[in-house]
C-alpha cells in the first residue's frame, strides 16, 4: 500500500514548467475574480503546456491504435510530477481536464478537515459539485486518481466514488478544496468548491474484514509451522525384544557413541519384564557391558577435574594480577591525598579523588577476600591430602607466592580487626539498651499476663453461673410441664367419662339441653377445684413485671365480661397492645393462677365452647 501510493502531493505540477506561478498574489486574485477566463501569462498564451495538462488524453486510445495506455497518475508522466521532498511545502496548481478546470485553494488557508479514516476505506464522499456536473465529468476528474468501480451521484450536488484500491483514496483526498468550473461558463450552476472526505461503506468494511481474516489465518499457519519446526523430535520407538535385537544391542553397549541410546533400550526391556530363564544369560552379559563403562566415566571425570584445576589456577593468577594493579591504583590515590599534593587540587577535584579512592579500596578489598577464599579452599584440600599421605612429605612453595600470601594475610588481619572493633561497639550498645529495657518489658509483660488471666477467670466464672442458672430453670420447667401433662390427661379422661354419662342420662330420662349445660358447668367446677388444689401445691410466683402487667389487663377485661370470654377473643384484644404475644402464652399464664381465673365449658357436642372467667373476688370471699 505504501509503495503503491504516490503521496498526497502526487497531483501537484512542477512549478519549473509554468510560465507564471499561481502563488503570485496578482495572478491569484485575477484567476479567482474572473472565473470565466482561462488563466494566462501573456496574451493568448496558455498557462500550462500541453505536455503537462494532456487535455486530449483518451483512455480508449490504446484500443484503436494498439499503443500501451499511459496512466496520468504515474509520477513523471502526464499530470503527476515526481513526489516533492517531504521537507518542501506542497504547492497546488491549476488542473485542466477535457470538460472542466480545477482551481487550487488559497495556499494561505488551512488544509481542509477530514473525518477519521475507516478501516479498509476505498470510498470517498465528494461534496460541493456544480449543479450541472454529470457522472461523466466526475469520472473524468477522479479517474486520474485510479480505477473507479462505482459512482453513486445524488441530486443534491454530492456523490460517492468507490475506487479499486485504498491508496487511490489518498489521491482523491488531495483534490479537496479545489474550485471546479465546467468549460468556460461563469454561471453559478457550473462552478463549485469540492470537498472530498473519507466515506464509510459496508462493502469496504467487509472486504477489509475478509483481508484481516486471511492475514490472521496466514499468521496462525506461520506460527504453527514455526512451532512445528522448533518442537523437539519425538523419542524413537523402542523395539520389542528378540534374540537378534539383543545381539545388536550388546554391540551398541560396547560403543561409546551409542551407549546412551542402547542403555535406554536395555532399561525399557527390563522394566517390561523381558527377563526370564531363557534370556537371563543374555541380559546378564548386557548388564556386564554396561558396568564396564563405569571405568570410562571415572576417567572422563578425572580429566574434567584436571581441566577445572587448571582453570582455577589460571583464574587465581589473573586475580592476583588484578589485585596488584588495584594496590597500585590505591597507592596513587593515597599519594594524591597527602598534604604536598592535596593543597593544589580544587574542591571539586578533591571530592572526585576521594570518591574514586573509596571505590577503589572497596573493589580491592572484595577481590582480596575472593583470593583469600580460594587460597583457604586450597589449604583445606592440601591438609586433607597431608592427612592421607606420610607426614615426611613437604610442599615446595615459591618465594613470590609466600610473599603474596603474607601480604594478603596482613590485609585480611587488618580488615578482621576493624570488623571486630565494630562488633564490640555494637555489642556494648545492645547490652546497654537491653539492660534498660529488660526490666520495664519484663514487668509490663507480667502485669499484662496477670490482667489477662484475671479477666479470663472472671469471664469463665460468669459463664459457669449463667449456665447453672439456665440448667436449674430448664429442670423446673421440665418438671412443671410433666405435671401439667399428667394433670391434663387425667382431666381429659374425667371429662370424657362425665360427658358420656351425661349423654346416656339425657337419652334415658329425656332431659332438655339446659340440664345438660348445668351438668357441664358442675363438671368444669369440679375440675377447676381439683386444679386449684394442685396449683396451690406448685403455685409459682410471677417471673417478670411484664407478666404482672398482663395479669392486670386480663383481669380488667374479664371483669367487664361476667359471662367469660374464650381464649381467641382475649388474644385478639391483647394483640392490639402487644403484637408479639401469642394465645399459648396467655393460656399458660391463666392456668398458672387458678385462684384468679377459672375455665368453664358451655354447650354440648359441636357447640362445646371453653371460656375463661375472673374469679378472684370469689376466692377472697371463701377465705
Amino acid at each position: 500500500f505504501l509503495a503503491a501510493a504516490d503521496g498526497l502531493g502526487s497531483i501537484a505540477i512542477d512549478t519549473t514548467q509554468l510560465n507564471m506561478s499561481v502563488t503570485d498574489p496578482t495572478a491569484w486574485a485575477t484567476a479567482m475574480n474572473n472565473l470565466g477566463m482561462v488563466p494566462v501569462g501573456l496574451a493568448g498564451q496558455q498557462l500550462v503546456t500541453d505536455s503537462i495538462c494532456v487535455p486530449g488524453f483518451d483512455p480508449s486510445l490504446s484500443m484503436m491504435t494498439g499503443i500501451t495506455p499511459i496512466n496520468p497518475m504515474i509520477p513523471g508522466m502526464g499530470l503527476v510530477p515526481p513526489p516533492p521532498p517531504t521537507d518542501v511545502p506542497v504547492v497546488k496548481e491549476i488542473i485542466h481536464c477535457k470538460s472542466c478546470t480545477l482551481f487550487p485553494p488559497n495556499p494561505n488557508l488551512p488544509p481542509p478537515s477530514t473525518r477519521e479514516r475507516p478501516p479498509g476505506c476505498k470510498t470517498v464522499f465528494v461534496g460541493g459539485l456544480p449543479e450541472n456536473a454529470t457522472e461523466e465529468i466526475i469520472q473524468e476528474v477522479f479517474e486520474q486518481c485510479g480505477d473507479i468501480t462505482a459512482i453513486r451521484k445524488s441530486k443534491k450536488n454530492f456523490c460517492h466514488i468507490r475506487f479499486a484500491e485504498e491508496f487511490m483514496v489518498d489521491k482523491a483526498i488531495y483534490l479537496s478544496g479545489y474550485r471546479m468550473r465546467l468549460g468556460s461558463s461563469t454561471d453559478k450552476k457550473d462552478s463549485g468548491r469540492l470537498h472530498v472526505d473519507f466515506a464509510q461503506a459496508r462493502d469496504d468494511f467487509y472486504e477489509w474484514e475478509c483481508k484481516q481474516r486471511m492475514l490472521a489465518r496466514e499468521e496462525r499457519h506461520r506460527r504453527k509451522m514455526e512451532e512445528d519446526r522448533l518442537r523437539p523430535p519425538s523419542p524413537p520407538a523402542i523395539m520389542h525384544y528378540s534374540e537378534h535385537e539383543a545381539a545388536l544391542l550388546a554391540e551398541k553397549l560396547k560403543d561409546d557413541s551409542k551407549f546412551s541410546e542402547a542403555i535406554t533400550v536395555l532399561l525399557t526391556w527390563i522394566e517390561r519384564g523381558e527377563v526370564n530363564r531363557r534370556s537371563a544369560n543374555q541380559f546378564y552379559s548386557m548388564v556386564q557391558s554396561a558396568n564396564s563403562h563405569v571405568r570410562r566415566l571415572m576417567n572422563e571425570k578425572a580429566a574434567h577435574e584436571q581441566e577445572m584445576e587448571q582453570a582455577k589456577e589460571s583464574f587465581k593468577n589473573a586475580l592476583t594480577g588484578i589485585l596488584t594493579q588495584f594496590e597500585q591504583i590505591v597507592a596513587v590515590f593515597n599519594a594524591s591525598t597527602r598534604q604536598k599534593a592535596w593543597d593544589h587540587f580544587s574542591k571539586a577535584q578533591r571530592k572526585n579523588i576521594d570518591i574514586w579512592r573509596k571505590h577503589s579500596e572497596e573493589l580491592r578489598n572484595a577481590h582480596s577476600e575472593q583470593l583469600m577464599g580460594i587460597r583457604r579452599e586450597e589449604e583445606m584440600e592440601m591438609s586433607d591430602d597431608d592427612s592421607g599421605d606420610n607426614p615426611s612429605k613437604k610442599l615446595r612453595v615459591d618465594d613470590s607466592a609466600l610473599a603474596a600470601q603474607a601480604y594478603a594475610l596482613k590485609e585480611e588481619n587488618d580488615s578482621l580487626r576493624w570488623q571486630l572493633d565494630a562488633y564490640r561497639n555494637e555489642v556494648e550498645l545492645l547490652k546497654q539498651e537491653k539492660g534498660q529495657l529488660f526490666r520495664t518489658e519484663e514487668s509490663l509483660t507480667k502485669d499484662q499476663q496477670l490482667q489477662f488471666l484475671q479477666q479470663t477467670m472472671q469471664g469463665m466464672q460468669q459463664q459457669l453461673l449463667s449456665i447453672q442458672e439456665e440448667l436449674n430453670n430448664k429442670k423446673s420447667e421440665l418438671e412443671q410441664a410433666k405435671e401439667e401433662q399428667t394433670h391434663t390427661q387425667a382431666m381429659l379422661k374425667v371429662l370424657q367419662e362425665q360427658l358420656k354419662n351425661a349423654k346416656e342420662l339425657a337419652e334415658i330420662n329425656g332431659h332438655d339441653e339446659s340440664q345438660a349445660n348445668e351438668i357441664n358447668v358442675l363438671t368444669v367446677a369440679l375440675v377447676n377445684q381439683d386444679r386449684e388444689k394442685n396449683s396451690e401445691k406448685r403455685s409459682p410466683g410471677l417471673k417478670s413485671e411484664k407478666e404482672a402487667l398482663l395479669i392486670g389487663i386480663i383481669s380488667t377485661f374479664l371483669h367487664v365480661h361476667p359471662f367469660g370470654a374464650n381464649i381467641e377473643y382475649l388474644w385478639s384484644y391483647m394483640q392490639q397492645l402487644d403484637s408479639r404475644i401469642s394465645a399459648n402464652e396467655i393460656e399458660m399464664l391463666l392456668m398458672r393462677l387458678p385462684r384468679m381465673f377459672k375455665q368453664e365449658f358451655t354447650g354440648v357436642g359441636a357447640t362445646l365452647e371453653k371460656r375463661w372467667k375472673f374469679c378472684a373476688f370469689e376466692g377472697i370471699k371463701t377465705i
